[in-house]
């Protein structure tokens, strides 16, 4: 239940933040529209407000003849420009909310309240282990609502949860110590 509680309050924090991004690129725009449609977005940022690329480039359009909108195009822009900036940082909780806050819940396990994952050898070609329903070797940690994610993680009591970075040792040593 506390694991649930706390991705539950990060869940409605993240929808909080979003709505708040959501206002401020609606007032930058100058007009309400889909923040998660890349091709609303590239007709209100060329089209209708004319921002441009920093290296005066013109924008390029894919096969449907939408604008690129995406995270590469977004940073570019985002050293000159608020809009896209505001397009990131949305982008970043939504995917964060969905990805995670969310998931993770509907992967909880009914009788433990626990989330369980499922460690593979077969997994990945590499030889590596594969964590998989859910993947919970890919939990963010780099940003401050990554790690607050992470906090949502608490071990038994009696229990310890250990962070390894076995990409260089060899899976029998990790079995070892396993």
């Amino acid at each position: 239940a506390e694991c649930r509680d706390g991705l539950s309050r990060m869940s409605n924090a993240f929808a909080q933040k979003m709505a708040q991004l959501e206002d401020e690129i609606h007032e930058l725009a100058g007009r309400k529209f889909n923040v998660g449609s890349p091709k609303q977005l590239g007709e209100i940022m060329f089209d209708e407000l004319g921002l441009t690329l920093p290296d005066g480039k013109e924008p390029k359009k894919g096969k449907t003849g939408a604008y690129s909108t995406g995270a590469d195009v977004l940073e570019d822009m985002a050293t000159i420009h608020d809009l896209p900036k505001r397009i990131l940082d949305w982008r970043q909780l939504s995917k964060l909310k969905s990805t995670y806050t969310d998931a993770l819940q509907d992967h909880m396990n009914a009788d433990t309240g626990r989330v369980h994952t499922s460690y593979s050898i077969a997994g990945a070609n590499t030889g590596r282990l594969a964590s998989t329903e859910p993947n919970l070797q890919n939990i963010p940690v780099r940003t401050e609502e990554g790690r607050r994610i992470r906090e949502a993680f608490v071990a038994t009591d009696g229990h310890s949860l250990v962070s390894l970075d076995y990409s260089q040792i060899e899976l029998r040593i990790l079995a070892h110590i396993a």
